[in-house]
C-alpha cells in the first residue's frame, strides 16, 4: 500500500496501536506513537497526534494519561475486562463440543480484545492438550444451523451416530435420517443438547449436538408448539440424569442431612424439604427414572433411600443385587 493511502488511515492505525500496545501498566508517549506510525509509512507531527487522541476520545475510546515520571497515554477501559476474557477462555477450553483446532482459533480471537501484554496472561490459561474434546469439527456449525431453524420455526433433518467398541462412528438406524422440530438448545454436563419434538413418536426428545451430522433445514413448519407453549427447560433438565431418558414419575427420596447441598444443587432451592428426624429429610420430585438416575442414588450409599413408589425402590434393590452378584 502506498504511503499516501496509509496516510488516510492514520487515525485507524493509531487506534490499533493504542489497543494492541497499551494498558494500565503500559503506556506510549507521543514520540512512541510517531515512531510506530513511521514504521507503517505514516508521517505524523506532535500537534496532529494530540488532535487525533482527542478525536479518539470523542469517538468513545477511553484514552487516559499517565502523569509523572512514566508519562504516556494508554487505553483504560475496553470492551471486555480481563476477568471476563479469562472466563470466556475457560469456557471455550472446557467445551467438549469445540474441537482442539477451533478452541485455539477462538482463544486467539479473544486475545485481540486485550493488549499484547494482557494476552500473555490469557495464554498461561491455555491447557487444552489433554482435555476431552469432540472430534466432530462440524459441531460448531451444527449449533448455528439449529439456531437458524429455531429462529425461522422450521424442522431439521439429520443423521445421528454412536461409537462402536472399535472406536469408530456408526450411524444409528442404519443412516436413516431423523426429522425433528427443534425448539431449544441447552448445556448439560459439558455437552450441548438440542431439545425438539418428534412428531412420529409424539413426544419431546433431546439429542447430543456433537453426535448430529449432515444437518439440513427442511423449511417445513415445525410441530409440537402445544408442548412447548409453557415449556420450562430448567424443570426438564432437572428430571434428566446424564440427559438419559426414562419414564417420568414422582419419586420420594430420603437423604442424610449432610447431603442437603447435593439436593439443592441438583433439584434447586425451591424443592420442598420434609424433616424426618434429626439426621434425615425427604423430598418428592419428578424425575426420569433411568439406570443413570439409579446409579446417581447408588453413589450416596446408605445416605439415600427410595421411599416411594415401590416400583422404583424395587428397581434400586435389583440393581444393587445385580452389582453384588458380579463380585461373588
Amino acid at each position: 500500500m502506498a504511503k499516501s493511502e496509509n496516510q488516510k488511515l492514520k487515525l485507524l492505525y493509531l487506534q490499533r496501536i493504542l489497543l494492541e500496545k497499551t494498558d494500565e501498566d503500559h503506556s506510549l508517549t507521543v514520540a512512541d506513537m510517531i515512531a510506530e506510525l513511521e514504521i507503517l509509512g505514516i508521517k505524523a507531527e506532535r500537534k496532529s497526534i494530540y488532535a487525533d487522541l482527542e478525536a479518539l476520545r470523542t469517538f468513545g475510546l477511553d484514552v487516559e494519561t499517565r502523569k509523572g515520571k512514566n508519562f504516556g497515554y494508554y487505553i483504560a477501559n475496553r470492551q471486555f475486562e480481563m476477568p471476563e476474557l479469562k472466563l470466556l477462555v475457560d469456557a471455550v477450553q472446557c467445551s467438549k463440543f469445540i474441537t482442539h483446532k477451533k478452541t485455539g482459533i477462538l482463544i486467539k480471537k479473544l486475545e485481540t480484545f486485550a493488549s499484547k501484554y494482557e494476552s500473555q496472561l490469557l495464554q498461561r490459561q491455555v491447557y487444552v492438550s489433554n482435555r476431552v474434546k469432540t472430534e466432530n469439527k462440524n459441531s460448531y456449525y451444527n449449533i448455528d444451523k439449529i439456531h437458524a431453524a429455531i429462529s425461522e420455526g422450521s424442522q431439521i433433518k439429520f443423521q445421528y451416530y454412536e461409537w462402536t467398541v472399535e472406536k469408530k462412528e456408526k450411524l444409528r438406524r442404519e443412516g436413516s435420517p431423523y426429522e425433528i422440530s427443534p425448539w431449544a438448545l441447552t448445556w448439560d454436563d459439558e455437552n450441548y443438547y438440542m431439545i425438539g419434538y418428534d412428531a412420529a413418536a409424539e413426544m419431546i426428545k433431546h439429542y447430543r449436538v456433537d453426535k448430529m451430522t449432515n444437518i439440513e433445514i427442511t423449511h417445513t413448519k415445525r410441530d409440537g408448539a402445544q408442548y412447548f407453549k409453557n415449556f420450562d427447560i430448567g424443570l426438564y433438565m432437572k428430571t434428566k440424569f446424564g440427559m438419559f431418558g426414562g419414564y417420568e414419575q414422582q419419586v420420594t427420596l430420603q437423604f442424610a442431612n449432610r447431603l442437603i447441598g447435593v439436593v439443592i444443587d441438583r433439584f434447586g432451592k425451591d424443592t420442598p424439604i420434609t424433616r424426618l428426624n434429626a439426621q434425615q429429610f425427604s423430598i418428592t420430585v419428578k424425575v426420569a427414572v433411568s439406570a443413570q438416575f439409579l446409579a446417581w442414588l447408588f453413589g450416596f450409599g446408605t445416605d439415600v433411600k427410595v421411599l416411594a413408589p415401590e416400583t422404583v425402590a424395587s428397581q434400586m434393590q435389583q440393581m444393587c443385587q445385580s452389582i453384588a452378584k458380579q463380585y461373588e
